[in-house]
């Protein structure tokens, strides 16, 4: 035992400094989870509380000190509420069922095309289109309602889904684990305030559902022609045929973190 302990004294630094070099890496994941969402508003508004109580503490300022400090005794749980669904999405990164998982490099390079013919096809008739891609978060609330089609990712197959007069072209388009897995789903619509009001259903369903979990949402504007890429509860709008192509690459290719098989 006086061995080790001795060990273990001679190198505190080295555990001192892996505790902090810890503790910065998960602020910055933080930072990075956070960034461009309503979290940092909220973030910043739990900052300015917190300043609000230093001051009522130096000012003698008891009851508003009171106050706070009834509420500070709960900022973990407070945290938790407020911060449910960027926490939620953040553990799910721990967990990885990525879209190309089961699919090898050509057939991923493939599917890729077939989703950028059939958008641009799609965008170019103004016809609309809501195509959802799941990643690492699985989508199986959202498939209880809906057509199962379980089929190859086919831009004909896509563009009969999405035709006017179809069943199922006003509903959305899940695929999983490089296929058409279901089609006629509804998802839910973002409540941000802050979203513009020339954005429609489909664009606030892309935006709601991305919100939630870490799936790539495909829009085609059925009043524009345009075509949108929503993922975290951002949205790229005005996209052609190679842009559209960089972001899936960049958001579904795993060939860059894995050999080519």
């Amino acid at each position: 035992m006086g061995e080790i302990e001795e060990i273990l004294k001679n190198s505190r630094w080295l555990l001192d400094a892996l505790d902090v070099a810890l503790v910065a890496f998960m602020i910055y994941r933080i930072i990075l989870l956070i960034k461009g969402t309503r979290a940092v508003q909220m973030v910043v508004g739990l900052a300015v509380v917190l300043a609000v109580y230093v001051v009522s503490e130096i000012a003698n300022l008891y009851t508003l000190q009171w106050l706070l400090d009834n509420f500070l005794t709960s900022i973990v749980l407070v945290i938790v509420v407020i911060f449910q669904n960027d926490i939620r999405r953040a553990l799910m990164h721990v967990g990885r069922n990525p879209f190309f998982a089961d699919v090898t490099y050509s057939e991923e390079s493939k599917i890729i095309d077939e989703l950028v013919t059939v958008t641009v096809s799609l965008a170019s008739k103004k016809i609309g289109a809501l195509m959802v891609i799941e990643r690492e978060t699985g989508l199986k609330n959202f498939l209880e309602i809906g057509v199962e089609i379980d089929a190859k990712v086919s831009s004909d197959l896509i563009s009969a889904i999405f035709l006017p007069l179809s069943p199922l072209h006003d509903g959305a388009l899940i695929l999983q684990n490089g296929r058409l897995k279901q089609a006629g789903c509804f998802l839910p619509l973002s409540q941000n305030p802050d979203i513009s009001k020339t954005l429609g259903t489909r664009h606030r369903a892309a935006i709601g559902l991305t919100e939630l979990v870490d799936a790539v949402v495909v829009v085609v504007s059925e009043e524009t022609g345009k075509i949108s890429v929503a993922v975290g509860g951002r949205m790229t709008r005005g996209l052609d045929s190679t842009s559209l192509r960089r972001i899936l690459v960049r958001l579904l290719d795993q060939s860059q973190t894995r050999r080519k098989r």
